[in-house]
């Protein structure tokens, strides 16, 4: 069961994105389709992430010129299956293309191994101890985990990290918002799980 302040945040996130009128929306996911996805893709969705989910679904629009995603939202309904599993698999692949072509190396791995197959290895074996990251919207994401809500909302390009939203509700203003990117001093994202 998800606890109010988690559904709270999940509704709010929906809330602010349909008054956009960027989206449609479908009816949300049912309990029976969320144990399917999360069965067949091998996470559990955050609580907040959830509430959002089940509240609408929302709906991939066509491009508009210039646009770089095809379908941002992830099509947890009727998507193609080896779609979702690479969204899934983007920020770790990511992670793992920069190791092995761009020597990146995470601190708290501790010493990179010598040679390029090693390393590679270590690193893998380091991010399959992580959350998986979910798939929000194109290549923000939010740490998967039943009973976990109120995550930053984070951009995720290779080992390019960068916070897109304080949590779920307050990402859709950052991304969809006319007034996106007009933050305060009280703007503060922290990590809230570990991601190395």
């Amino acid at each position: 069961m998800i606890n109010d302040e988690a559904a709270r945040l999940g509704a709010e996130a929906a809330r602010r994105l349909a008054q956009t009128g960027l989206y449609e929306f479908e009816p949300g996911l049912t309990d029976a389709e969320f144990a399917r996805v999360e069965r067949e893709y091998g996470f559990e969705f955050a609580d907040d992430h959830r509430a959002f989910l089940a509240t609408g679904l929302p709906v991939n629009v066509p491009p508009s010129e210039g646009q770089t995603w095809s379908k941002p939202w992830p099509e947890w309904r009727s998507g193609d299956p080896d779609t979702l599993r690479n969204q899934i698999g983007r920020p770790v692949e990511g992670v793992l293309f920069d190791v092995e072509s761009n020597m990146f190396w995470h601190e708290a791995w501790g010493e990179r191994p010598a040679g390029a197959a090693a390393a590679l290895a270590a690193a893998r074996r380091r991010l399959a101890e992580v959350p998986v990251l979910v798939p929000v919207y194109a290549h923000r994401y939010l740490p998967a985990g039943r009973g976990n809500f109120g995550h930053p909302v984070l951009s995720i390009w290779q080992t390019d990290i960068i916070y897109y939203g304080l949590d779920l509700a307050d990402y859709m203003r950052q991304e969809f918002n006319e007034a996106r990117g007009d933050v305060d001093e009280t703007w503060d994202p922290r990590a809230t799980v570990p991601l190395a």
